[in-house]
């Protein structure tokens, strides 16, 4: 059974930082690409920024220049630093991954539970 388990959310006022973490644990082989994606009511979930295993990012337009992916395979865990944050930044940010596991051996696509980033004007 694998898990990715999101922590660093928070309430952060306009212009500060915050660092999320995504960790995977259970029955892994190996994790290929890893990614955030954010969702705010009544809107699509949509995607913030996806790294590769070899470390290449992707950032999407809205966080571009804001906010840095990356990603420690030795502690299957993933980051997203972002920094000069906006009102508009404020939703829920879901971890993704895609994963290997030993038992069954299978390629899935994982979500973790999502923490929940507010940003006051």
């Amino acid at each position: 059974q694998v898990q990715l388990v999101e922590s660093g959310g928070g309430l952060v006022q306009a212009g500060g930082s915050l660092r999320l973490s995504c960790t995977a644990s259970g029955n892994i082989l190996s994790i290929d690409t890893m990614a955030w994606y954010r969702q705010e009511p009544g809107r699509q979930r949509e995607l913030v920024a996806g790294i590769l295993r070899t470390g290449r990012p992707v950032y999407a337009d809205s966080v571009k220049g804001r906010s840095t992916i990356s990603r420690d395979n030795a502690k299957r865990t993933m980051y997203l630093q972002m920094n000069s944050l906006k009102p508009e930044d404020t939703a829920v940010y879901y971890c993704n991954a895609d994963i290997h596991t030993t038992v069954p051996n299978k390629d899935t696509n994982y979500w973790g539970q999502g923490t929940q980033v507010t940003v006051s004007s």
